[in-house]
């Protein structure tokens, strides 16, 4: 058998195509090469011409092939740059966090700017208000609701007192100690407030039921119908709480009696202001300075 090294072309016409076409090519390319340089040589002005023309052919061409290279090139730049806008986010969102939180510590001080203002602005539109003190704590759990003043007998503080917040009334004073009171809240069911409806004055009774919430019961007609959104006040009948005491709004239509919700709402009270009773009793009258 005749070795491959020694075997001719001839034998793969495949082969033989190919060598023509590079001698082809070959040739045609000197040529072209050497007419163009001969054209250069004798006519400069047509060599600038075709020149030209090769460069609109080219041009186009050369465009996409630099804007391919431009493109892979910028690769690891947008790579790098689509981390880094990822840690600006991350680090924008924990701003936005930190932000929100300033935000809702301002807020928080805000609303109690202006429950504290709503406050002494009460305690100025009343007469002889005995003090402004901390509610401690407040019963939320059993049928007995109270609340715990840090301010008692030393302060001023006397069995009876009415205590209201911001918002409407809150209770009256069960017991006073040294330096401490508790308050009987408007839902405890021995809670018993003599009332008027703010649109007619109708009178009722807003009487505790142990499960944060009061019922309200028509005193001077029967049949009485009781809308939602009917506020009622303190009438000042009884002599313990002054009139015009925001006290609770009907939840629901009812007849005689109807489910209300006290307009302050002890466990989200922080101050309260003490009052002196509304007609006090005479060895009350006696004690004042």
């Amino acid at each position: 058998m005749v070795s491959s090294r020694t075997r001719r072309p001839g034998f793969s016409r495949r082969a033989q195509y190919g060598l023509f076409i590079t001698y082809v090519i070959t040739v045609a390319g000197a040529l072209v090469a050497a007419i163009l340089v001969a054209i250069a040589t004798l006519d400069p002005s047509t060599f600038a011409t075709i020149r030209a023309g090769a460069a609109e052919v080219t041009t186009p061409v050369s465009s996409v092939l630099a804007s391919i290279t431009r493109g892979i090139a910028a690769i690891p730049g947008s790579i790098g740059d689509h981390f880094a806008i990822r840690q600006r986010n991350a680090a924008l969102r924990k701003q936005i966090e930190d932000e929100h939180a300033l935000m809702q510590r301002a807020r928080a001080i805000s609303y109690e700017n202006r429950r504290l203002k709503t406050l002494l602005a009460v305690r100025e539109r009343i007469s002889e208000p005995v003090l402004a003190a901390r509610l401690v704590s407040s019963t939320g759990s059993s049928t007995r609701r109270f609340a715990m003043l840090n301010a008692g007998f030393r302060q001023g503080v006397r069995v009876g007192q009415p205590v209201r917040g911001p918002e409407g009334l809150i209770g009256r004073i069960l017991e006073a100690g040294p330096d401490s009171a508790r308050v009987l809240l408007l839902s405890d069911p021995e809670s018993v407030v003599p009332v008027r409806r703010t649109r007619d004055g109708l009178p009722a009774i807003a009487a505790g039921r142990g499960d944060g919430l009061i019922e309200v019961r028509s005193v001077s007609m029967a049949n009485a119908v009781f809308l939602p959104g009917d506020v009622f006040m303190t009438s000042g009948i009884g002599g313990i709480y002054a009139p015009n005491i925001p006290v609770a709004r009907i939840l629901r239509r009812s007849r005689d009696t109807a489910l209300a919700r006290t307009f302050a709402q002890p466990d989200t009270l922080d101050f309260a202001l003490v009052q002196r009773a509304f007609m006090p009793l005479p060895e009350e009258q006696g004690r004042r300075p």
